[in-house]
């Protein structure tokens, strides 16, 4: 049965297979593996699967609950939008890429153990980059170099966590974890990395706008959202997870204001709604766990659907920063209503998908007693409607007019746009059949009276503040700048750190080189002093030499033995 199947070994066999496709129905593979393998994953049944014995240990590529299944269900759907919304791609390497790079995250969530996890990991960080160095510019290159580094330095401090776990427990287990220990602490960084925490989250802003147009709708879909997903695995109730998501949920805000590029936007944008997630997760209550589940659910639907409309709007112009757009709408009034939808869905409108499960986590903080923490929430809640909800459709199809007259993007890019919308609109107008799916009891009740006039008058104000700012002035302008982040920071202390080093390495090679070649030139000199030119040195050489040269020569034989 197809069922026996783990699903990414369909998404790796599928890639393999993929080079010997017709060219032409490439594309139509990339989509046709998903929906197989999501077919596969609805007849597995709940319980542990597919576990392999190495050395000591049993690993388990195949755990599924409810928890694993959401993900991985999520996991399939993005899998099918992207491929759709890629169709018209003629690029086995990123097709390549995508099905590896979505198998690897579906078999992290599936994930049983710790070395499981790793594995499926490692194949993430490495099948993800072709993404962004697909696009084959120097600034793509540049940055999928910085985000690999990224990436494997997690992998390594997950690995080094996993293994000083085993040596704490004596298990690889991937259940919860916590704080005590170094292994715990090790692997809470690993998960923190991909989840882009606060001074760790760079790479993201850095590395998703070089991707290519459809590239960036894999990457938004897939690597913090399995960090989520193993922050909540391993660290769920974990205080500290309540105070580094306010963090997240905040700062992004004041640099997607400034940005000028609409896909660095949606960037920090993502970092401000995984923050909501980490809250949900650091809560720790049934309601919060079910609503930063929710949220992630939802946010890959609409943070892909403004990916896909700012790739559609690339696509077609060639240009992504708000400086060179506007008036779009004009010629591409479906990709805008669109685009509308995912704002629409992102900053939290009633019938729409944001307002259901961020309202989720934001009573849960209410409830217990986190105020000043609420209070951010409610803050970057207004805070996203001016970056992401406003923004992004307001200067890419509207403000001033930029004089491009682009068509409507390819049919499949319209398709995956209109799959995702109706997405959007469905889980916040009907959200009970998310609810169903979600692993925890918490009854909750999105729609009440209070709940709608309240959220409605703080989108209203914020609109009204953004009009306001923008009559007067005092909204920052659209510049062709470099807004600098923490990468100024880390990029100046690797910078001295690696010219520090290298000059510590090479004043103590020259030492070294020194001392050597002084040594063997006092040697030579001693040999020359006391037994003469080399014609006598046979006849004139001590006993001691001797026996040295047999030494070497017993030292050469062993090791040409053992090779």
């Amino acid at each position: 049965m197809i069922g026996e199947l783990p699903p990414a070994l369909l998404f790796v066999i599928g890639a393999l297979i993929l080079p010997l496709v017709p060219r032409r129905w490439q594309s139509t593979w990339v989509v046709a593996v998903p929906v197989i393998s999501l077919i596969n994953l609805i007849q597995i049944p709940i319980g542990v699967h597919w576990q392999v014995s190495v050395l000591d240990y049993e690993l388990t590529f195949g755990r599924l609950d409810k928890l694993s299944f959401l993900f991985g269900l999520l996991f399939h759907i993005a899998a099918i939008i992207a491929g759709i919304f890629a169709l018209h791609l003629r690029d086995p390497m990123q097709h390549i890429a995508a099905l590896l790079y979505a198998g690897s995250a579906i078999g992290a969530v599936l994930a049983g153990d710790l070395v499981a996890l790793f594995i499926f990991w490692e194949i993430m960080a490495v099948s993800s980059v072709f993404l962004i160095w697909a696009r084959r510019t120097e600034r793509a290159n540049r940055a999928g170099l910085r985000y690999l580094i990224v990436q494997i330095a997690s992998g390594v401090i997950l690995f080094a966590g996993i293994i000083v776990r085993v040596h704490e427990t004596g298990s690889t287990e991937f259940g919860l974890i916590g704080l005590d220990g170094l292994g715990g602490l090790l692997i809470f960084l690993a998960f923190g990395i991909k989840c882009a925490f606060p001074l760790l989250h760079i790479w993201l802003t850095d590395a998703y706008p070089e991707a290519t147009p459809t590239g960036t709708v894999f990457l938004s879909a897939f690597t913090t959202k399995v960090a989520v997903y193993c922050l909540a695995r391993s660290y769920p109730g974990t205080e500290a997870l309540i105070y580094i998501g306010a963090t997240m949920t905040m700062f992004p805000i004041f640099f997607a204001v400034i940005e000028n590029d609409l896909r660095r936007v949606l960037g920090y944008s993502m970092i401000n709604q995984i923050g909501f997630m980490v809250v949900g997760i650091g809560l720790g209550t049934e309601l919060a766990l079910n609503g930063a589940v929710s949220h992630a659910f939802n946010d890959v639907v609409f943070k892909g659907l403004l990916f896909m409309s700012m790739g559609a709007v690339l696509h077609m112009t060639g240009r992504i920063d708000g400086t060179d757009l506007g008036g779009l709408y004009k010629t591409m009034p479906i990709t805008a209503t669109l685009c509308i939808v995912g704002a629409a869905s992102i900053s939290a409108f009633p019938l729409f998908s944001g307002f259901v499960s961020k309202s989720m986590v934001m009573a849960s903080a209410a409830e217990e007693g986190h105020t000043i923490v609420f209070l951010a929430l409610l803050f970057a809640s207004a805070g996203v409607f001016h970056h992401a909800g406003i923004k992004i459709p307001f200067f890419a199809f509207f403000a001033h007019d930029s004089g491009l007259r682009p068509g409507e993007p390819p049919i499949n890019m319209l398709a995956a746009m209109v799959i995702a919308a109706v997405i959007c609109v469905f889980n916040g107008s009907y959200p009970w059949l998310l609810y169903e799916l979600l692993p925890w009891e918490a009854p909750y009740e999105p729609y009440t009276l209070t709940h709608v006039i309240t959220q409605s008058q703080l989108l209203f104000y914020s609109a009204l503040a953004f009009t306001l700012l923008m009559l007067s002035g005092l909204y920052p302008p659209e510049m062709r700048l470099l807004n600098l982040d923490i990468d100024w920071t880390w990029r100046r202390i690797a910078t001295r750190m690696a010219l520090g080093a290298g000059r510590a390495i090479d004043t103590a090679w020259r030492r070294i080189t020194g001392f050597l070649k002084w040594r063997l030139d006092s040697i030579i000199a001693d040999v020359y002093r006391h037994h003469g030119p080399r014609g006598v040195l046979a006849r004139t050489w001590p006993t001691g030499s001797t026996v040295l040269w047999v030494a070497v020569l017993l030292a050469v034989y062993l090791v040409i033995y053992f090779i």
